[in-house]
């Protein structure tokens, strides 16, 4: 078990601590670092960075104000059963909700962090190519934001 901060990619203010996370698996820190957002207490957060330090996992975040608010608290698909879920939402620019396609149900934490970091990836017979993760914590979720490949190589 290792131990995992998520700080404020501020170094003028000394990098404050957001959040830490003791005896944590080093497979779900893995899961994290490969995550572009992290949703908690209904603020979304950009990841900057990730780094080890002294024995210690830190991942740097600043708060993504630009970005569209977290996914509403019953939004998603509804938590059956243990494991990892991983949401396959669809990314619109300029959107304001993001619809849900599918929830992913894994117990192998591999097979979930491989999904997390493909790049593209077939469902329902149709190409998508992701356009960003995220762990939603609020909600026990991991995101997997996609765009329907255009069929011309992207």
């Amino acid at each position: 078990m290792a131990r995992l901060e998520y700080r404020l990619a501020d170094a003028s203010a000394g990098h404050p601590l957001l959040y830490v996370y003791n005896h944590i698996d080093k497979d779900e820190i893995s899961m994290r670092f490969a995550c572009d957002y992290f949703v908690k207490d209904g603020v979304v957060y950009e990841k900057q960075s990730g780094a080890l330090q002294r024995g210690l996992y830190v991942i740097y975040v600043r708060s993504a104000a630009d970005e569209s608010a977290a996914v509403p608290e019953g939004a998603g698909a509804a938590a059956l059963g243990g494991g990892i879920r991983i949401e396959l939402r669809e990314f619109r620019e300029d959107a304001s909700t993001y619809p849900l396609l599918h929830t992913f149900r894994y117990t192998d934490d591999d097979d979930a962090l491989l999904l997390l970091q493909a790049d593209a990836l077939e469902w329902n017979a149709l190409a998508w190519n992701k356009s960003s993760t995220e762990v939603d914590e609020d909600r026990g979720v991991y995101v997997y934001y996609a765009v329907r490949a255009t069929g011309d190589g992207s």
